[in-house]
């Protein structure tokens, strides 16, 4: 009996979704618990196996459909075989030669397009792995992957070759491709901090040479003892976040309307970048894990991000952020709040830099912290003292543990 392949249950906070990628295409063989379809919300990509053996009969929702919850994606046909005889059309697409780029164009499945198109790939030169050569987006990123650190190439709709004796091109070429899910939404929630809520933020500096020199001395060892979890910053100003979320609640609620939410527990959100945009999940209940929880956490959190294998119960919630743009080298910018939240905390690149240390003039390796508050909630003098709280904390790392 066939079975009816359908959309996972989409949380309240999820309207619907987009059918990103399909692994399987109609009449090809699938394993049981193999990846059939990607689907992307405006939150997570969500991934939908199959339940059995067999083969896909008919695919009901096609590559860019919007689906709600539950809804029909595919019909597999239990302990059946791939006909060994593809469709008529299906064969001629196969046994066709492709002689040029404008030919494998037409193989390209909506998702590989706009990847193709974002960065200017030649497509006659994507080997298509598909049913009848068709080319998927795991053929356009390992093509990527393969050819890292090349130069781009030109793609089969680029502009001619600039013609030198005019000392410029006759064509200026634009791409318009639409928004995924993801980033629309992102944008929409940076849009939505900036004009709903009163931020503004305040700025500090750390020096960082005394969690330096303690990560230096311990860092071999905590390896060892913590079964490969590497010690980082991050841990540190998570946990000295917490530490001073304690002493400010303000710093810790959030707006409800005309009502403000204090939370007793503190769930802190970690900014990582992914190829489809910024996300934010949390740590549940960090003020009660250790610094080897808080950066293993930290670790599997990325992994898992960039994987796409995050869940929506892993982005929801969060009491407060940490944001960490100095692995990109940013020197000093300016947190957008994450709404309903009323703080984020961003960190940025250590930099040496001379500094007056007992009337003298010393190099140290800085930082530049910034807080984004809400100041609806939040107060100048409040949130000022929320930062050199952190500060006081980063600077004499001992203070996290004693928690003074």
């Amino acid at each position: 009996m066939a079975i009816e392949i359908k959309a996972p249950a989409f949380p309240e906070s999820v309207a619907d979704g987009e059918v990103a990628t399909w692994h399987k295409q109609e009449g090809e063989s699938v394993a049981r618990d193999e990846l059939l379809v990607e689907i992307e919300t405006d939150k997570v990509v969500m991934e939908v196996v199959a339940p059995e053996d067999g083969v896909v009969t008919k695919i009901h929702a096609p590559e860019g459909s919007v689906i709600e919850s539950e809804a029909p994606l595919a019909t597999l046909e239990p302990g059946a075989a791939a006909k060994a005889a593809p469709a008529a059309t299906e064969s001629a697409t196969a046994s066709a030669p492709v002689k040029d780029g404008d030919d494998k164009a037409a193989l390209l499945g909506p998702a590989a397009r706009q990847m193709v198109e974002e960065h200017g790939l030649d497509v006659g030169a994507i080997p298509g792995t598909g049913k009848g050569g068709r080319i998927t987006k795991e053929d356009v990123v390992s093509y990527m992957k393969a050819n890292e650190g090349a130069p781009a190439a030109t793609a089969a709709v680029a502009a001619p070759a600039p013609d030198q004796s005019a000392g410029h091109s006759s064509e200026r070429v634009e791409n318009r491709v639409p928004m995924t899910r993801m980033r629309a939404k992102i944008a929409e929630r940076l849009l939505e901090a900036s004009q709903q809520t009163a931020m503004l933020t305040t700025f500090n500096e750390v020096n960082m040479a005394p969690v330096m020199a303690l990560r230096s001395k311990y860092k071999a060892q905590f390896e060892k003892i913590h079964n490969g979890t590497r010690l980082g910053f991050m841990g540190f100003f998570v946990k000295a976040a917490c530490e001073a979320l304690k002493r400010f609640p303000e710093v810790n609620a959030s707006i409800d309307g005309n009502d403000v939410v204090y939370h007793g527990y503190q769930d802190i959100g970690v900014a990582v970048s992914t190829e489809g945009g910024l996300v934010v999940p949390v740590l549940r209940d960090a003020d009660f894990m250790s610094l080897a929880d808080v950066e293993a956490a930290i670790f599997d959190l990325g992994i898992r991000a960039r994987d796409k294998k995050l869940t929506i119960e892993d982005m929801t919630g969060g009491t407060f952020t940490v944001s960490n743009g100095g692995v990109f080298g940013s020197l000093l910018s300016t947190p957008i709040l994450n709404p309903p939240q009323t703080g984020i905390l961003g960190m940025h690149k250590i930099q040496e830099r001379p500094m007056a240390v007992n009337g003298e003039v010393v190099i140290q390796p800085m930082m530049y912290l910034a807080l984004s508050y809400d100041h609806r909630l939040i107060d100048g003098k409040t949130a000022v003292q929320f930062l050199v709280a952190v500060k006081d904390l980063i600077e004499d790392p001992a203070r996290i543990l004693l928690q003074l």
